[in-house]
């Protein structure tokens, strides 16, 4: 006999709906007034029209936070921060997702003496607050010369994100068959080419995981970008806060509403794109069978 689930009446499941349809237009009634109040003249928006749909479009707000709008002392616009932000966050990914799969098949696949302290060590990390190692951080990067600089930033956010590449890696290589690692051990391949040819192309689903949520924390970040970066090596969420903060004069809220977008539009692209994979990517490892 096949199961079925629980059907519940037409009534219930119409207040359900409405109730959940609620908190949805709840939820994206800011993103809402970004959009229709970022394609407005801003006479239309000082006029107290913030809610109403343009009266006139335009996209002008738009061309001016990308790329004219009065963010340090030249005229630039958020264009040459969003890159220093994706030459920032393109690296900072792709090496902790390799070093916590890396760290995850050593945890669970070469037992070692005090491994699991280590982990235990290394998932506490995961629980300090960023104000806490800034100054430490700061020291570092003066040590090593690379205060100021986008690979200092990168450097922070590798060291900062490694505990939870680990944890995700060491969590789904726990359930990964054991058999498999000893018997390629037999036939004589090496450690690298485990990892290589077993482990990785196996992945998948927890490299996007490991990806969406490393991607979304460092691109999101202000307090280490704000600390550790410094004039036109500036990351995107610095640069955004600054054309904020310094516009002069009448406040362009259409140009602030535009560049707060253009900032959130990366995150918001790759959670479209992959966002269904992440879920999946979580419950990949946490069944044994």
């Amino acid at each position: 006999m096949q199961d079925t689930a629980i059907r519940t009446g037409r009534a219930v499941r119409v207040l359900i709906y409405l109730f959940l349809l609620l908190f949805a237009l709840f939820y994206l009634l800011p993103l809402y007034v970004m959009l229709v109040n970022s394609v407005k003249p801003l006479s239309e928006i000082t006029g107290g029209g913030m809610m109403a749909l343009p009266e006139v479009w335009t996209i002008e707000p738009w061309l001016k936070a990308w790329s004219t709008a009065q963010i340090g002392v030249e005229p630039t616009g958020l264009k040459p921060y969003f890159w220093n932000s994706i030459s920032m966050v393109v690296p900072a990914v792709a090496i902790s997702t390799i070093l916590g799969a890396l760290n995850g098949y050593v945890l669970t696949k070469w037992r070692f003496r005090y491994d699991t302290i280590l982990f235990g060590l290394m998932l506490f990390a995961c629980f300090i607050p960023f104000q806490i190692v800034l100054i430490p951080m700061a020291a570092v990067l003066g040590f090593l010369g690379l205060a100021g600089t986008a690979s200092g930033l990168v450097l922070v956010h590798v060291v900062y994100g490694i505990g939870f590449s680990t944890l995700y890696f060491r969590n789904y290589y726990a359930v990964f068959p054991t058999e498999l690692v000893r018997a390629a051990q037999i036939d004589g391949a090496s450690f690298f080419k485990i990892f290589w040819r077993i482990l990785l192309p196996s992945s998948g689903p927890i490299a996007v995981v490991c990806i969406i949520w490393q991607f979304t924390n460092i691109w999101n970040d202000f307090l280490f970008g704000a600390s550790f970066a410094s004039g036109d090596g500036a990351p995107m969420t610095v640069a955004l806060n600054n054309l904020v903060q310094s516009s002069t004069g009448v406040k362009e809220y259409n140009v602030h509403f535009a560049g707060a977008i253009l900032a959130a539009l990366p995150t918001l692209l790759v959670y479209i794109v992959a966002g269904r994979y992440f879920v999946r990517g979580l419950m990949a490892g946490s069944v044994k069978g």
